[in-house]
């Protein structure tokens, strides 16, 4: 199994008992690859903490996840002072099962944290090491996750904001999937626990350990990805989107190409084409620049797509080509499944859905030649 679908069955894994929210799994992973952070801003209640944990959880490797407020200390989240060598006048911090020690992290409300936890943040976020009192340790932070109900407006706290590259912006689930998420959170309230890994869309979801190589494998290839190809159109990008007044740094200018690179080599592929654009939008700073991207990119977002972050790709590309792979992925899943179809059963609604969508989304003179073939195999499985 390549890397790139390991991951991809992974996070298909971490999403099946969650509604309408395979964009922020999907994009939890593709920052893991590439070595960047993530910012969800959404309002309370919309399952952002659930997401992250369970896609950590199928990541394998130490998650770390806490609330902070106010009065949170920088002890709660980087660990307290080591007492017996403090009484030999040393100040060394117990980092075990906390924040330093991390592979994935997400920290709710992370702009309620006080300057000195902020600032300590900054060092891991950027250069991946701690620092406090005689403790000095590099990281092995993969991606952290942090998430607020709102963007700051203080100066401040915008500056580190901005340490975040990627940003997804949630919204509570439709009112037309609204059966869909009862069903599901019942489903999960029953259990008194998070749901296990069970069989993915595609097979049996690979184990923590395996999914973690896997990460970091990734990783590396994504350094040595051959951007060459695509960066005269990554510059035009960028100058079309400050033209449009989207502020967009230098620096994250340059971050940007990671997120390339890393869809690029989930992608199966170690160079980057226009198709690994789609991740421009994820550097927006707010939700309206991320619209005012997608309206002036829109011919080259249309290009995007991924193999492996169907859910992602579709979204922020909003294109046929991405649109094409998904369907034909769920259609594919659906087969692969396939079993008795009786009249009004709740797999046949499936198979049926996953029709109605093909053609109200394609005409069928122009249908890609392989969401055709898919289609055609739909069609046998409902007729027969």
């Amino acid at each position: 199994m390549h890397d790139a679908e390991t991951v991809r069955l992974a996070v298909a894994s971490a999403r099946e008992n969650l509604v309408d929210r395979d964009v922020l799994a999907e994009v939890v992973a593709l920052c893991a690859v590439a070595g960047e952070h993530l910012l969800v801003i959404g309002p309370p209640g919309t399952a952002k903490s659930q997401v992250v944990r369970l896609v950590a959880e199928r990541m394998g490797g130490r998650y770390f996840e806490y609330l902070l407020g106010r009065f949170t200390e920088p002890n709660e989240i980087f660990g307290p002072v080591d007492l017996r060598r403090l009484r030999e006048g040393v100040v060394e911090i117990e980092t075990a099962g906390m924040l330093p020690e991390a592979e994935v992290a997400f920290l709710d409300e992370v702009f309620l944290g006080s300057t000195a936890i902020l600032n300590t943040l900054l060092s891991i976020l950027n250069e991946r090491t701690f620092r406090r009192g005689r403790t000095a340790m590099r990281v092995p932070l993969r991606v952290c996750v942090g998430a607020s109900n709102s963007l700051p407006e203080d100066p401040a706290l915008a500056a580190f904001a901005d340490r975040f590259l990627a940003r997804v912006f949630v919204e509570p689930v439709p009112d037309a999937r609204l059966e869909e998420l009862l069903e599901s959170g019942w489903a999960a309230s029953r259990s008194h626990a998070v749901p296990e890994p069970g069989p993915s869309a595609a097979g049996a979801a690979p184990d923590g350990p395996v999914v973690l190589a896997a990460l970091d494998r990734l990783g590396h290839s994504a350094l040595r990805c051959d951007l060459s190809g695509v960066q005269g159109d990554l510059a035009s990008a960028v100058r079309q989107m400050r033209s449009a007044g989207v502020a967009l740094s230098d620096r994250r200018a340059v971050r940007t190409q990671r997120l390339v690179a890393a869809a690029a080599v989930l992608d199966d592929r170690d160079h980057a084409t226009v198709a690994d654009l789609w991740v421009l939008p994820l550097v927006a700073p707010t939700a309206d620049a991320q619209a005012t991207i997608r309206e002036v990119l829109a011919d080259v977002l249309a290009q995007g797509r991924s193999s492996s972050l169907l859910g992602a790709a579709e979204d922020f590309a909003r294109g046929p080509a991405a649109r094409a792979d998904r369907l034909a992925r769920t259609g594919s899943d659906l087969l692969a499944r396939e079993g008795e179809l009786p009249a009004g059963s709740e797999q046949r609604l499936r198979f049926e859905a996953t029709l109605r969508e093909i053609d109200s989304a394609f005409d069928p003179a122009h249908l890609p030649d392989h969401l055709a073939e898919i289609r055609t195999r739909l069609v046998d499985a409902v007729q027969g």
